[in-house]
């Protein structure tokens, strides 16, 4: 008798392994913990091995497991594109996405799963200022885009606050200079005037190093120990260093990511902001 395999199983399989983690699949799936950890044990049951290493730093997968996630990756997405041909229920259509470039690693996963999800939409992304970005969305070019604000003067829709943090090399001195050296991606970068200004307040003389280019030559300054410049806290390299009050650097306020969405969204639009909404909420639970 031939055996089927349960597909609610493979997807909270692939969940945990996109979430590295059964809580943080948990709250992809709108599941407990418990019931996550559950049906992964029903998985390994059925296939008869273990599939995850289960320790305090979280989960990762056996050769077994290694063997099993790119077909069931395959598999799901073979079940999503008949179910949604079939019934005519899936989402379809083209939505066009606008991130500032900072955020792109941020938003990575959300896109990725709303991909996956929804394989009869054709997404663009369009990386810009926020600014560039909030005007594309009123004239219609972005469906949706998720921008930087000034908490305190934010107009669009707030989903989750972030630290503006002074960021530099690790060993470096860059921070100590007198002029201060900064970094900056461009004039139209929405941390540019907030940065400057701190500055002005602070009475810290200051002279710029790099200006009107991308983020990765910005980043490349910092590096080479030019320069410190300012990122939100979560976007901050590893290989760079939050400078904290020791460094003796004027307080930046907190910046809001906020979601803006044309006024008349297609589904395809709408549900990309709904994940957007949701991802980015959880990020700081």
């Amino acid at each position: 008798m031939t055996a089927n395999l349960d597909t609610a199983l493979l997807r909270t399989f692939v969940a945990v392994c996109d979430h590295a983690g059964m809580t943080a699949a948990g709250h992809a799936l709108h599941l407990t913990q418990g019931a996550v950890s559950q049906q992964v044990g029903r998985l390994e049951s059925a296939l008869g091995t273990t599939l995850f290493v289960r320790s305090r730093r979280g989960v990762r997968l056996t050769p077994a497991g290694e063997r099993l996630i790119g077909r069931a990756r395959e598999m799901l997405a073979l079940h999503d594109e008949l179910w949604a041909d079939m019934t005519g229920r899936g989402v379809a259509g083209r939505v066009t996405l606008g991130v500032p470039d900072d955020l792109v690693a941020v938003l990575a996963p959300v896109v990725k799963g709303f991909v996956e999800d929804h394989p009869r939409v054709e997404l663009s992304l369009v990386c810009a200022s926020s600014s560039d970005l909030s005007a594309e969305v009123g004239r219609g070019v972005v469906d949706v885009a998720v921008v930087e604000e000034l908490h305190e003067s934010a107009v669009g829709e707030v989903v989750a606050l972030e630290r503006l943090v002074w960021v530099g090399d690790r060993d470096g001195r860059a921070h100590l200079a007198r002029p201060l050296p900064v970094s900056v991606v461009s004039q139209s970068c929405a941390f540019r005037p907030v940065v400057l200004d701190a500055l002005r307040r602070d009475g810290r003389d200051w002279r710029t190093v790099f200006e009107n280019g991308s983020l990765a030559a910005t980043l490349a300054t910092v590096r080479m120990g030019l320069a410190v410049t300012a990122l939100l806290e979560s976007t901050a390299p590893v290989d760079l260093a939050v400078l904290g009050r020791s460094a003796v650097l004027p307080e930046l306020p907190p910046f809001a990511l906020t979601l803006r969405v044309g006024a008349t969204a297609s589904p395809p639009a709408v549900e990309l902001a709904d994940r957007l909404r949701a991802g980015l909420a959880r990020r700081g639970e």
